[in-house]
């Protein structure tokens, strides 16, 4: 064989192996990365199962606040908060709330997909004619936000509400009062969206946002606002348009204390599962596995938000000359949760434990100022949710910082990724008042949009006739006059307990 046919053989040689590592290259590639798209779908799912076992929190919370007289009632309504809330998700809510690009899209609602029928463009699989796992796996995340948005208004209109008005409210929440705030606030074109696209930008690669308020849009990162707000909210107008329970308040207006929860074991319970499922509903709304660094942060400022709320809550009813209780506890944790579900993935530590030591004295505050009201709002939903949810949706523009909202690897909110800093964050880092200025206008608009509609709900149902019991069957127990019995075997629990004893009150 000679020089040159030498030469030309190991050319072709090195040509043909640079072929093949190529195409291996490429296909290592496809590879990795249809593995991450499986790890998204993953961590999607683990969140949504998460959130969704807040469900047994809720109940547990709920079951042990209440009278023991009207437990099955109130586990009933958080059953059919996933059930029916699950069914309307899928035919109207979800379509509302992420239906974008429909027949007439808009900034106020969403309008495509209903009942599921097809998939979206943007997260089909590769010949367009179904959804993807990405997509299944957020709509089972959203429906459990979607119930947990629900679930927060039986708590307050427990004991003397009836159940034909669940049924109704919880349809119309589900259905329209939540979707509509999810659309504005998360989606592709909602006016108070962070995320709202730029017209004709239909990239999913290399995003850029152009929201409607400027800068960075309204920041709500896991739902103090969009979630809790809402629910908040509507727990608050139906807490009011209900009235009080009989005999909760005295003549002389103070508040009597017949009307406590029966068992604090599974208040307790309740409110730890809660706490767990917050894991859920914070970090792993990054909603992408390789996003773990930043969840690892959320979690972080989730847990130290929760402590700092049950401490100071605490702290602040004995200061208030009262004894070491539970339920001050409990809904001090909560209180921390809510507040911070906003803000967690743009603050610092040290904020996210001051934003829970704030929230307690939220939560502490609205709850007294409803009772001088003669509000009855039984578990305390919304202090707990609407103040506390607009506090956390504040704080965002007071302690936001620059590196955690915009660039870089560590940014959640540049609005335009080429383009840089946006210059919006939190005023005490030098900030500025706009991205405040926007938090104040989402809060405001929340408010007033849940509150209104609501209210409006709650009125429709009361001059119906058909929003409370009648005095006879509250003095009863709702388990035994609408459910067919108590939850409880009194008679043998109390002759097998010897001094242990369930009162039905």
């Amino acid at each position: 064989m000679n020089t040159t046919a030498t030469e030309a053989y190991v050319n072709e040689a090195i040509s043909n192996l640079t072929a093949t590592l190529t195409e291996k290259d490429t296909e290592l590639e496809g590879s990795i990365g249809a593995i991450g798209g499986l790890g998204d779908v993953l961590w999607l799912l683990l969140g949504a199962y998460m959130v969704f076992f807040m469900q047994a929190g809720f109940a547990l919370l709920e079951a042990g606040g209440v009278s023991a007289k009207n437990t099955k009632n109130i586990l009933l309504k958080n059953i059919l908060d996933a059930c029916l809330g699950g069914m309307v998700w899928w035919a109207v809510g979800y379509p509302f709330a992420y239906g974008t690009g429909g027949a007439s899209p808009n900034a106020f609602i969403g309008g495509a997909n209903f009942f599921m029928y097809k998939g979206t463009t943007s997260m089909n699989d590769s010949d367009g004619s179904a959804p993807s796992g990405y997509f299944y796996a957020g709509w089972m995340f959203q429906w459990a936000f979607a119930a947990a948005a629900a679930t927060i208004v039986s708590g307050a209109v427990a004991e003397r509400c009836n159940f034909m008005a669940y049924l109704i409210y919880t349809t119309i929440i589900t259905a329209f009062i939540y979707p509509v705030v999810v659309h504005w606030g998360w989606s592709s074109e909602g006016w108070l969206s962070a995320f709202k696209a730029k017209a004709g930008d239909d990239s999913e690669e290399d995003w850029s946002y152009d929201p409607y308020l400027g800068g960075n849009g309204f920041i709500d990162f896991a739902g103090s606002g969009i979630v809790h707000m809402t629910g908040g909210g509507a727990a608050l107008m139906g807490a009011i348009f209900l009235g009080p329970r009989t005999g909760r308040f005295n003549a002389d207006g103070t508040v009597s204390d017949l009307h406590r929860g029966h068992n604090a074991v599974l208040q307790a319970l309740g409110v730890f599962i809660l706490w767990f499922g917050w894991y859920g509903f914070n970090p792993v709304s990054t909603l992408a596995f390789s996003m773990m660094d930043i969840a690892a942060r959320v979690a972080v400022t989730t847990t130290l938000s929760a402590c700092a709320g049950g401490c100071t809550t605490l702290l602040i009813h004995i200061a208030c000359g009262n004894v070491p209780d539970v339920g001050p506890a409990l809904n001090g944790i909560l209180a921390g949760l809510v507040g911070i579900t906003a803000p967690c993935v743009v603050v610092e530590p040290w904020a996210a434990a001051f934003i829970g030591f704030v929230a307690a004295f939220v939560y502490y505050g609205s709850s007294k100022m409803l009772l001088k009201l003669k509000i009855d709002d039984v578990l305390e939903a919304s202090p707990v949710h609407f103040f506390c949810g607009a506090w956390g949706c504040l704080s965002v523009g007071f302690f936001a910082t620059d590196i955690y909202v915009n660039n870089g690897v560590n940014g959640a909110y540049a609005a335009d990724k080429d383009n840089g800093d946006s210059g919006n964050y939190g005023a005490f880092y030098g900030g500025g008042g706009e991205q405040l200025g926007t938090q104040i206008v989402g809060v405001l608009a929340i408010a007033a949009w849940t509150c209104g509609t609501s209210a409006l709900m709650f009125f429709g149902l009361s001059k119906a006739g058909v929003l409370r019991v009648s005095p006879e069957d509250e003095q009863t127990g709702l388990d035994d006059s609408h459910h067919g019995g108590s939850a409880y075997d009194m008679q043998t629990m109390q002759a097998n307990s010897g001094t242990v004893k369930v009162e039905a009150v």
